[in-house]
């Protein structure tokens, strides 16, 4: 076939057209927890928020600059609970793919929702 690739463009892939992306990314603002894996060096972890979560990756505000290549591990707090009551967090180990002073875009590779704790506040405000 020429060397042309048949594959289908999804929203995994960073490139493509602003448009192709924006249409494929959500503008979820949470408090999102990083860490960086697999570091022979000093551990690098911080916290941000998220800019937009697509369904292949998440855009991210940082307190460091994150190199790209790097595997991290990203923790969000999900907006929507479980049967609605149950406050979920969502993981990603993933590969950051771009980043600035500001940002990582991070490329996931897998991810799973686990159960939060209620807030203290949240158990403080039921007991009255």
């Amino acid at each position: 076939m020429g060397g042309m690739s048949t594959e289908p463009i999804t929203a995994v892939q960073f490139g493509g057209t602003p448009d192709r992306r924006a249409n494929s990314r959500f503008p979820v603002q949470e408090e999102v927890t990083y860490r960086v894996i697999h570091s022979r060096s000093t551990q690098v972890s911080g916290v941000g928020s998220t800019v937009n979560i697509g369904s292949g990756g998440l855009l991210f505000t940082t307190e460091h600059k994150l190199e790209v290549g790097r595997t991290v591990e990203v923790a969000v707090n999900w907006p929507a609970k479980l049967g609605g009551t149950c406050p979920l967090r969502f993981v990603a180990i993933g590969r950051v793919v771009r980043s600035t002073d500001g940002h990582a875009a991070v490329r996931i590779q897998r991810y799973e929702f686990k159960t939060r704790a209620q807030k203290a506040a949240e158990t403080v405000a039921s007991r009255h």
